[in-house]
């Protein structure tokens, strides 16, 4: 594999079959310089495709088959792929969450839907405006059980993962395919070379997709994309929900994006979902490790392009960390962009930058041009709204193993109100809060970065109905700081375009406000499962034990002046489920620590 990727990087010219490398110097013109916009948009040719996959997910007896867009210059000439696959291309039903949220027997707060309106792409996004002129096919696939795809959606299941590598399967000569009229169809205009891109489920596809190791996929830029969906529905053996979707889980996404021709065939599938991720315990299982691609880290063979939000609170940045840390392990060549934004395409906040890096990219993997895209700096990090620093890796090589001790003296105690949100939960640090415990540090001397994972360590005892313990790392002080995305009037032109598509899309900006202090990162545990995440051991009530959990990784600089916080609170309102009030946690501070890198 690795000789494969050296020769494609000097741009040796491979011949005969679909799954060679490409000739970039007759693909278009003026290689030397990067592919071109030479071919005329308004003459692509458009068709339509069923791709058939190795399995039956909606047990009719039929392989399932994957509806496939497909847009690519009008040319003799053989092209690479960006390949976008999604579940949403054909809109969403409209599912309620889950009305478990609060354990105390009253009928929760019902969400009217999943609303999940700026994640649904349709076949007018920016890669066909400007790839294809530049001599790429750009092609997207509904996921099983999605728009034209037979099958049944599984919100990260094998079946899924199978279904989207069908489709470089086919783009490699491998798999059967066939027209509207049921004709066998062949990618004959195909060099097998194959990116994918998406955000959200849309790039999290291509995670699992390259976690099969498939020929063929030269390259894959994930997008606040999920390594593991454990980490996205639980956390540390919590049922946590992903931010701004309280009670949603699993079978809830599942059902919102079946959207193929009669659906109830999947119904089973839909229970079986379920029943299996357990809303109960919150436990680790064999449900939840199909849906992890951190294991199969060692087979990825493309190179990957890792894109993600420092304040994305939807896919948090434990996903993007994990996965980061896996490819490096395995020696993946790789690149990652950290962005302020939340849960966003860097097209919405960095536009000229990201649209020359990304061509860069494609043109370097799939067309082999040697652009010098490999021989900068790793990582590019906003560590403030528009402020971008590059090293040459991520975390900074220049952070050093940081412990923060908690305090001394007497245990504190507080008491869970889950009425409360982590806002008003971490704010005025100096004033006592009865449901809080709080550390800061001294003013820092200096500015301070922090880059990379926090481990935090609590000596804690639980009297009460709430297993949670929720930790915050907080940026005490008054600055200028990131407060969402604004969408402007005016608009850039990235390509030409047709009726209903003239490649034309309105600016963003970020929105800033001056705060008095900024919720960095948080992390959840489930008492319960202080041993394993697969096992529930209750604890006696009172009895102090050590507990140990993760926060989500980040990458935040803490200017002079300002102090660090630590702020351990029990339910968190808008992401863990709600036991009664009243459960009591008393902290020894000498025995609880947390573990950071900071330079």
């Amino acid at each position: 594999m690795r000789i494969a990727l050296r020769i494609l990087a000097a741009g040796v010219i491979a011949a005969g079959t679909v799954t060679s490398v490409p000739a970039a110097a007759t693909a278009v013109p003026k290689p030397d310089k990067g592919t071109q916009p030479v071919y005329d948009y308004a003459s692509a040719i458009r068709e339509q495709v069923w791709v058939q996959t190795p399995v039956d997910s909606d047990s009719d007896g039929q392989p399932d088959r994957v509806a496939v867009r497909i847009i690519r210059p009008a040319t003799t000439k053989r092209v690479p792929i960006i390949f976008q696959p999604s579940p949403y291309y054909a809109g969403l039903n409209d599912v309620p969450n889950h009305t478990d949220i609060d354990r105390d027997g009253a009928s929760a707060l019902r969400s009217a839907a999943t609303n999940r309106a700026d994640e649904t792409i349709t076949f007018s996004g920016y890669l066909d405006n400007y790839f294809v002129p530049r001599g790429y096919a750009v092609v997207f696939a509904d996921s099983l059980g999605t728009g034209g795809s037979t099958g049944c959606p599984t919100s990260g299941g094998r079946n899924e993962t199978l279904g989207m590598k069908a489709v470089v399967d086919w783009l490699n000569g491998r798999a059967p395919g066939f027209d509207a009229a049921g004709a066998p169809a062949k990618a004959k205009w195909s060099t097998g070379h194959t990116g994918m891109i998406g955000v959200s489920y849309n790039g999290t596809l291509p995670n699992a997709v390259a976690a099969t190791g498939v020929r063929g996929l030269d390259t894959i830029v994930p997008i606040a994309a999920i390594s593991s969906w454990y980490d996205y529905y639980r956390a540390n053996g919590g049922v946590v929900a992903p931010g701004g979707f309280q009670g949603e889980d699993l079978d809830v996404l599942a059902k919102a994006v079946l959207t193929r021709q009669n659906p109830e065939v999947c119904a089973d599938v839909m229970a079986t979902i379920e029943r299996e991720q357990d809303r109960e315990t919150g436990d680790y299982s064999a449900f939840w490790d199909e849906r992890s691609y951190l294991h199969d880290a060692d087979k990825v063979k493309a190179s990957v392009f890792l894109v993600h939000g420092l304040h994305d609170d939807n896919v948090r940045t434990q996903q993007m960390g994990q996965w980061w840390d896996a490819l490096a392990k395995n020696h993946v060549p790789r690149k990652i962009w950290l962005h302020q934004g939340e849960h966003a395409d860097p097209f919405n906040l960095r536009r000229d930058v990201w649209l020359d890096t990304l061509h860069r990219w494609f043109d370097y993997w799939l067309y082999g041009i040697d652009n010098g895209v490999m021989r900068e700096p790793t990582a590019d990090v906003e560590v403030a709204p528009n402020q971008w620093v590059t090293s040459s890796n991520w975390p900074v090589p220049q952070a050093r193993t940081t412990t923060l001790r908690l305090g001394h003296g007497p245990a504190q105690t507080f008491v869970d109100n889950p009425a409360r949100t982590a806002s008003s939960l971490a704010e005025s640090p100096d004033v006592a809060d009865p449901n809080r415990f709080v550390y800061q540090t001294a003013p820092l001397k200096k500015e301070t970065r922090l880059s990379g994972g926090i481990d935090v360590t609590v000596r804690a005892s639980l009297d009460g109905d709430s297993p949670y313990l929720t930790a915050m790392l907080v940026d005490y002080g008054t600055a200028t700081r990131y407060a969402g995305t604004r969408t402007l009037a005016t608009q850039d032109c990235i390509g030409p375009g047709i009726t209903g598509d003239p490649g034309c899309f309105n600016q963003r900006q970020y929105v800033t406000a001056e705060t008095p202090y900024e919720i960095v990162t948080k992390g959840w545990l489930d008492v319960r499962n202080r041993v394993s995440l697969s096992r529930t051991t209750p604890i006696k009530a009172g009895r102090s034990y050590t507990f140990n959990w993760n926060l989500q990784p980040n990458d935040h600089v803490f200017a002079a002046g300002h102090r660090i916080g630590i702020v351990v609170i029990s339910t968190e309102r808008d992401h863990t489920l709600r036991y009664p009030a009243g459960t009591v946690v008393k902290i020894d501070p000498g025995s609880s620590k947390v573990v950071m890198k900071l330079s």
